[in-house]
């Protein structure tokens, strides 16, 4: 199961942790880890080009943490963090027994 928390201060987003793995299909075949890993990466990326802002990340397999610090949140950021976690509660809500999405 693939289990994403996001991190927020209050009513801001600040970023999000992710681990595991889906299980869904045998690797290289699992829609479930695709579909997380472009919600993730699209994010990571967005921040940088859309926002310019560039997040603290920490990648490796299985595993995935992006964080803005407090001051460097902005309405775009804002946006970018909602929309990753409208897409992944659809995801979650879909695929409840691959997917936990989770607020801290």
């Amino acid at each position: 199961m693939i289990r994403v928390t996001l991190i927020r201060a209050g009513e801001k987003f600040l970023g999000f942790e992710c681990k595991g793995h889906a299980g869904y299909a045998p690797a290289g075949s699992d829609i479930i880890c695709a579909a997380v890993s472009i919600l993730t990466t699209t994010c990571v990326n967005a921040l940088e080009s859309v926002a310019g802002k560039e997040a603290e990340a920490e990648v490796k397999d299985g595993y995935m943490r992006v964080l803005l610090s407090e001051t460097e949140t902005t309405e775009k950021t804002q946006i970018i963090f909602a929309t990753i976690a409208q897409g992944l509660s659809d995801l979650a809500e879909e695929y409840p027994k691959y997917l936990r999405l989770t607020e801290n």
